[in-house]
C-alpha cells in the first residue's frame, strides 16, 4: 500500500474466530494525511483544540482553582528567588513555597482529571476533591505567608499569636490532605478507569502517594524530637521541634531540593511516593503511544504486565530510599548495602520486563477489544470494513 493511502481512526478491532480477518469499525471519516486544503487541516486542528478545552473544563473545578492558585504561587516564588536575598538555613525563603506550589500543581491536576472519570460515589469523590483543594490552598498559603515573613512554616513552635494560630490551622490541614487522599485511594479499589494498566496505575499510585504523605507525620514525630533553636531570615531565634533530617540537623542541602548531603532525609521518599501516580500514568501513556508502532504492545495484557514491572521497580526505589533515610544516610552517599539493594531491584525489574517482552513477541497477535485509537491504512477494498491478514 502506498504511503499516500487514506487513513481512518480505529476504535475497536475484533478478531474473527477461525479466519485471518479483522473487522474494523470506523469511527471517524476517512482523511488523506498528505492531501486536503489548508482550511480542512486548520479546521481539524481547531476541533482538536476545542475538544481538549472541553475535556479540561470537565475536570474537578475546585481542584483546578487550587491548581491555578498554586501556579500563581510558582510565578511569585520564582520571582522571589531572584529578587529576595533572604535565607533560612542557607536556602532562599522562597524555595519551599516554590517546591510546594509545583508539587500541588502536578498532584492537583492529576486528581482533577481523575475524579470526574470515576463512575461510583461521584458525589463523595467530588466532596473529597473539594476538601483536598481547600486544605491545600490553606496549607500552602500558610507556607507562603511564613516565607514572606522570613520565618519557618514547619516545626515552628514560637509563641507569637500569628504563628500559634497558623500552626494549628496548618496541622489540621495536613490531616485533611492525608484523609482525603486515603479515602480516594480506598474507593479506587472498587472502581475501574479505562484499561487494566491504567486502573492499576491509579490504584497503586494513589496508595503509594498516601504512604508518602504519611511520611510527613513520621518526619515530625521521629526525625527530631528534641527542641532546637535556629535563626530566621532576620537573625531572630526560632524554636523548632522536629526536622527533616535523620542523623544530622537540617541544612547543608542540595541545590533546588535542599535534601541533606550529610545525613538521612525523609523528604526524599516523601517526594518519590507522593508523585508515583504521575510516573505510572505517564508510563501508561508512553506504552499506548508506542503501541501505534509496535504491534505486540497492542495487547492489554502485555501493557498491564509491563506497567506491573514499572510499579514493582518504582515501589522498590521508594522502599530503598525510605530505608536509606531512616539509617541516617544521605541520598548522594549510598553505602554498599544501598548499592546492593538498588542493583538487585534494577536487575529484577529489567529481567521481568525482558521476559514480558519476549513472551509478547512470541505470541504476537492483535487482541480482541484491545486496541483503542490508532491510524490504520484503509484502501479501496475496505468497503466491507475488513482487512485481510
Amino acid at each position: 500500500m502506498s504511503r499516500n493511502a487514506p487513513y481512518a481512526t480505529v476504535r475497536q478491532v475484533d478478531e474473527v474466530a477461525g479466519h485471518g480477518v479483522l473487522d474494523v469499525r470506523i469511527e471517524a471519516f476517512l482523511s488523506d494525511p498528505n492531501g486536503g486544503d489548508g482550511r480542512h487541516r486548520k479546521g481539524g486542528r481547531m476541533n482538536q483544540l476545542s475538544g481538549s478545552l472541553a475535556e479540561v473544563r470537565s475536570w474537578h473545578r475546585p481542584l483546578m482553582i487550587m491548581v491555578a492558585a498554586m501556579s500563581a504561587l510558582v510565578v511569585v516564588a520564582s520571582f522571589g528567588l531572584v529578587v529576595d536575598g533572604r535565607e533560612l538555613m542557607q536556602a532562599s525563603v522562597w524555595a519551599k513555597p516554590l517546591k510546594f506550589g509545583m508539587s500541588f500543581v502536578i498532584y492537583g491536576a492529576t486528581l482533577a482529571w481523575l475524579l470526574p472519570k470515576l463512575a461510583r460515589a461521584r458525589r463523595t469523590m467530588w466532596t473529597l476533591g473539594t476538601v483536598f483543594a481547600v486544605t491545600g490552598i490553606i496549607d500552602v498559603g500558610f507556607i507562603a505567608v511564613q516565607a514572606a515573613r522570613g520565618t519557618y512554616s514547619h516545626f515552628n513552635v514560637n509563641t507569637d499569636t500569628f504563628n500559634q494560630i497558623g500552626q494549628a490551622v496548618f496541622s489540621s490541614g495536613v490531616v485533611g490532605l492525608f484523609g482525603a487522599s486515603l479515602l480516594i485511594a480506598v474507593m479506587l479499589l472498587f472502581q475501574r478507569v479505562g484499561e487494566p494498566a491504567l486502573t492499576w496505575s491509579l490504584r497503586i499510585g494513589v496508595g503509594i502517594s498516601v504512604i508518602g504523605m504519611a511520611l510527613a507525620s513520621f518526619i515530625r514525630g521521629q526525625a527530631g524530637p528534641d527542641p532546637r533553636t535556629a535563626e530566621d531570615a532576620y537573625g531572630n531565634p526560632v524554636r523548632l521541634v522536629g526536622q527533616h533530617g535523620v542523623g544530622a540537623p537540617d541544612g547543608d542541602g542540595m541545590a533546588i531540593t535542599n535534601w541533606s548531603t550529610v545525613g538521612g532525609d525523609l523528604r526524599v521518599p516523601h517526594f518519590i511516593g507522593l508523585h508515583s501516580i504521575q510516573v505510572f500514568v505517564l508510563a501508561v501513556v508512553l506504552l499506548s503511544a508506542l503501541a501505534a508502532r509496535i504491534s505486540w504492545l497492542r495487547s492489554e495484557r502485555v501493557r498491564t504486565q509491563l506497567i506491573g514491572v514499572v510499579i514493582l521497580g518504582y515501589t522498590g526505589l521508594f522502599i530503598i530510599t525510605t530505608w536509606q533515610a531512616l539509617r541516617g544516610q544521605s541520598l548522594v552517599h549510598p553505602d554498599a548495602a544501598t548499592w546492593t539493594a538498588l542493583a538487585v531491584t534494577a536487575v529484577v525489574t529489567v529481567l521481568l520486563a525482558t521476559l514480558a517482552i519476549l513472551a509478547a513477541r512470541r505470541n504476537e497477535v492483535v487482541p480482541a477489544d484491545d486496541w483503542h485509537e490508532s491510524e490504520v491504512p484503509v484502501g479501496p477494498s475496505s468497503r466491507d470494513h475488513s482487512v485481510a491478514l
